[in-house]
């Protein structure tokens, strides 16, 4: 399983589980999940409508990739998308797909060095294998 958010390192997290993913024979489960936030009732609906094109304008990036790709490198995949605070999302999202292991980029955000990051925090629940992809 991969988690992608659209950033630089889900994408290079997401090509180093599609190459396990290839030689392993598995099927790559791709999981985007929906930031709720505190204030989305007050905005109204366009937060959940921006949470809702990202995740469509990943599905459409992952099928150009594997069209891309298909002859050369084959692996079967699934898109998941799940609502809900990125951490708990791919714990919910690992449990439910029965993951193998959990692949994830490396934060690219300054403050997660202190609270600490969703990979951290991943590796510290110790209930799968997790690579975090710089």
């Amino acid at each position: 399983m991969v988690g992608m958010d659209g950033s630089e390192a889900a994408a290079r997290a997401a090509a180093y589980a599609a190459g396990l993913a290839r030689r392993q024979n598995a099927l790559l489960a791709i999981v985007y999940v929906q930031p709720v936030y505190a204030g989305a009732a007050a905005l109204g609906a366009t937060v959940n409508e921006t949470t809702e094109e990202v995740a469509g304008e990943l599905v459409r990036e992952i099928r150009a990739s594997a069209e891309r790709l298909r002859g050369v490198f084959e692996v079967r995949w699934q898109f998941h998308t799940f609502r809900g605070d990125p951490y708990q999302g791919l714990v919910k999202a690992a449990d439910r797909l029965k993951a193998d292991a959990v692949v994830v980029g490396a934060s690219e955000q300054a403050g997660h060095r202190i609270i600490g990051s969703v990979a951290v925090r991943l590796v510290r629940a110790g209930r799968w294998p997790v690579t975090v992809v710089p």
